[in-house]
């Protein structure tokens, strides 16, 4: 594999807190010279993203509930509504686990579902991030099911934001227990092709990385 093999897996991202707007379109044209698969930006800099990507294959991914997804659903919809109006191609939503820690399937099953219905509306594409630092590997199982049942396309590992990142292992576990129309996105921590490369021979479909592999 080489590094044109390994550009239709990237999702190129910047979130870090007080990012400039020159530094997403940086990262956009980029993007668009490596042939990425996509960037992921904050909502801000939707718009921005896309009239750098336009023309090109480059699809812009947001995030909603970001990072610690304890948003009401009637928020997270709200924050869905605009990015979609905006140009995003595809929506990564931090999972409530304050709401899945509290027993709340139905709150967690029918947020997932509503979002993955809005998206689905306007062509777009739903990634259900679960901060699987913070979970068992049952818990990352249970939810992946979830995820997959409720009408999500991807199961993201990782914020970054939390104390580790993706991780093989449960990579590998996510890919088991998803039907193969859902897709797998590794992200935290992954800065190197060989790490890349690792993480798509476990499973994963999509590379979230803030490194221009």
């Amino acid at each position: 594999m080489n590094a044109i093999d390994l550009a239709s897996y990237i999702d190129y991202t910047l979130l870090r807190p007080g990012c400039l707007r020159e530094e997403i379109y940086r990262l956009c044209e980029t993007a668009v010279q490596k042939n990425y698969a996509a960037v992921c930006v904050p909502p801000y800099y939707v718009s921005d993203a896309r009239t750098v990507t336009e023309k090109s294959r480059v699809k812009v991914a947001t995030v909603v509930g970001f990072p610690h997804g304890m948003h009401l659903t009637e928020t997270k919809r709200a924050e869905t509504l605009l990015a979609l109006q905006m140009g995003a191609q595809e929506i990564d939503m931090v999972i409530n686990l304050a709401a899945y820690f509290s027993g709340e399937e139905s709150y967690v099953r029918a947020e997932i579902r509503h979002l993955a219905q809005l998206t689905h509306e306007s062509a777009a594409l739903l990634k259900v991030i679960l901060e699987t630092a913070l979970l068992t590997p049952e818990q990352v199982k249970e939810l992946s099911l979830w995820c997959a049942e409720e009408g999500a396309d991807f199961v993201k590992t990782s914020t970054g934001f939390a104390a580790k990142g993706a991780e093989l292992e449960i990579v590998r576990l996510i890919r088991q227990t998803l039907p193969p129309h859902v897709q797998v996105k590794a992200s935290g921590g992954i800065r190197t092709p060989e790490q890349a490369w690792d993480f798509i021979q476990a499973g994963a479909t999509r590379i979230g990385t803030s490194t221009a592999l």
